[in-house]
């Protein structure tokens, strides 16, 4: 391939002909990266633990969308799932890792089980998923991995050690992949949201002192909007980042760069 060639194609960010699987894309930061896909023309597989979410998801989304209902949790659950995705799509071009559990509680109140749990979903879920990814990546000769960390990866606050713990291993997998898998032209990043107005975050965002402490804690002064994630997602999982791996991309209005 021409690197200036390239540089200059007016598809630089397309996505036809390429396949994608997304998980936790029945809502949330999932759902935008997914209709995003999507609409840029990749063929999108939505996943979930909820099978009617996913298809509510589907059905408000234009292009090639499919939805595969599993839990990242379960490894036997994946493995079929994975099966089952490959007999019907035949290629693995884009894996967007979104799913994320969360447990805000001091310390001392976070027994060794809780830490487990959530790595059970959070890094070693989307471990496994990368383990599959891989070899059809590389048989491709070509692949883009995305994982959704958190800046709770590089930074951290009292009252949320779990998570943090999980999502900066998830980083640390992501810079592996990338020097593991880089010689197969398959590429590794990751996306670290700030704070989004999610419905995971309803509580949150209905909370006027929330939103007042980011009006002065982030450069743009506000939350995220789900769909501001997505092209973030896109640009990685395009030819647009084909010379791009082993990076962490923080999503945030500015929350890392900002005091």
């Amino acid at each position: 391939m021409n690197p200036h060639a390239q540089a200059h194609s007016p598809s630089l960010f397309h996505l036809a002909g390429r396949t994608a699987l997304v998980t936790g894309a029945a809502r949330g930061l999932g759902r935008a990266i997914a209709q995003a896909l999507a609409a840029h023309g990749a063929s999108v597989w939505l996943c979930g633990r909820d099978q009617i979410a996913l298809q509510e998801a589907a059905d408000g989304m234009a292009g090639q969308v499919h939805t595969l209902a599993f839990d990242i949790g379960d490894e036997a659950a994946t493995d079929e799932a994975v099966r089952t995705f490959l007999a019907q799509a035949s290629r693995w071009d884009i894996l967007v890792n979104t799913v994320g559990q969360r447990r805000r509680e001091p310390l001392d109140q976070l027994p060794p089980q809780a830490l487990r749990d959530l790595l059970e979903v959070n890094l070693v879920g989307a471990w496994n998923l990368c383990r599959q990814a891989a070899p059809v990546m590389q048989a491709q000769g070509r692949g883009s991995i995305v994982n959704i960390t958190s800046i709770a990866g590089p930074i951290a606050r009292a009252g949320d050690a779990a998570y943090t713990t999980s999502k900066g291993a998830l980083e640390a997998m992501t810079r592996a992949l990338a020097a593991e898998l880089g010689p197969f032209g398959v590429r590794a990043n990751a996306i670290a949201p700030g704070y989004f107005a999610t419905e995971t975050n309803a509580a949150m965002v209905d909370d006027a002192g929330v939103a007042d402490w980011l009006k002065r804690r982030t450069s743009l002064g506000r939350w995220g909007q789900a769909p501001e994630i997505a092209g973030a997602a896109v640009f990685l999982a395009s030819d647009a980042a084909s010379y791009v791996t082993g990076q962490v991309l923080a999503v945030d209005g500015g929350y890392l760069a900002h005091f």
